[in-house]
């Protein structure tokens, strides 16, 4: 609800001082007569103040209701039109079982997709995928503006769901295969891993051209502390167990990737400096959007108007009723 023309409520002013001179005490006005003994044994109008005062009454509500009128009162509803293209960003999250390592609380994976929901929450216009990888690397979610259900399909990403093993080649391959055909002024692939590839039919580097050849920029995350560390594995007949393992992190292949595509390379050993990480990316990848925005709105002034007159004619139809007033 809005006013149209709001300093029409300027004539509110007029209106109060003339219901405080109405109501203000002044000599009431008197008729001679030579016995008042008929009036006196006429019956009583009990209503005698509602008579007295509902002309003044009817004439200021209407008074009253055309100022409001006049001010317009408006209900309605504006619409955005967003008329700039966003960027391309397809999220890759390693699912090896290294990524149970609780070196980052409560283990890496559960801090890195908490990370990653804040970032997708962050993001505006811009279409985002997911993959994830472990031996192989699958699509988890195409492009999507649908960033509820992008969540979902994160929440839903956990160890075992692929076979273990770390597949970075095939995860960049898969990535950047998803945006090849992608019309967006901007595409990226943001790769997080805490190991070192040892599985897939996909040399990393030549994944890195691949993706460098359909413009696509790779920025890796190398999550963890090298050392030895407690994960989850699966032992025999599919009963998880934790284990003592030594992890690494493949840093030298993480920065070849990123700087042959013309991303970056970030290290994350712990909650925050993931945190921090996504915020630079997210600040290095940002699109300028230009919005239209459209309003409309549906005039209610005839609603008071109309009973403003329907008062006013009651105010001059009045005298013609018991409610009329003799001196």
């Amino acid at each position: 609800m809005r006013l149209a023309d709001p300093w029409y409520l300027l004539l509110l002013l007029p209106t109060l001082f003339w219901l405080w001179s109405y109501l203000k005490p002044k000599a009431r006005p008197g008729v001679r007569f030579s016995s008042v003994g008929l009036v006196t044994r006429l019956p009583e109008f009990k209503s005698a103040s509602v008579a007295r005062h509902a002309p003044f009454t009817l004439r200021f509500v209407a008074v009253l209701l055309m100022v409001l009128a006049l001010a317009r009162p408006q209900t309605g509803y504006s619409e955005r039109e967003i008329i700039s293209k966003g960027i391309d960003i397809m999220l890759t999250l390693d699912l090896s079982s290294s990524m149970s390592a609780t070196d980052l609380k409560p283990n890496r994976l559960a801090s890195a997709k908490a990370v990653i929901d804040e970032f997708i929450k962050g993001r505006v216009n811009d279409r985002i995928g997911l993959v994830i990888f472990a031996a192989h690397g699958y699509t988890q979610c195409p492009l999507t503006l649908d960033y509820p259900i992008l969540a979902q399909f994160l929440e839903q990403s956990h160890i075992g769901l692929i076979e273990d093993g770390t597949a970075i080649g095939m995860a960049v391959a898969t990535a950047a295969n998803r945006m090849k055909d992608s019309t967006a002024k901007s595409r990226i692939v943001i790769l997080l891993t805490d190991g070192v590839n040892n599985r897939g039919a996909i040399d990393p580097m030549t994944a890195a051209k691949m993706a460098k050849a359909v413009n696509v920029k790779v920025y890796t995350i190398g999550v963890g502390k090298e050392g030895v560390f407690h994960q989850t594995v699966t032992g025999p007949g599919g009963v998880p167990r934790r284990v003592q393992v030594q992890t690494q992190i493949d840093e030298k292949l993480l920065k070849e990737i990123a700087k042959s595509t013309g991303g970056k390379f970030f290290r994350a050993e712990d909650e925050e400096a993931l945190a921090q990480i996504y915020g630079e990316i997210d600040r290095l990848e940002k699109t300028d959007i230009k919005v239209k925005l459209y309003a409309r709105y549906t005039d209610w002034f005839a609603w008071l108007l109309i009973p403003a007159l329907l008062l006013m004619l009651a105010e001059l139809v009045l005298p013609l009723t018991r409610f009329r007033v003799t001196p």
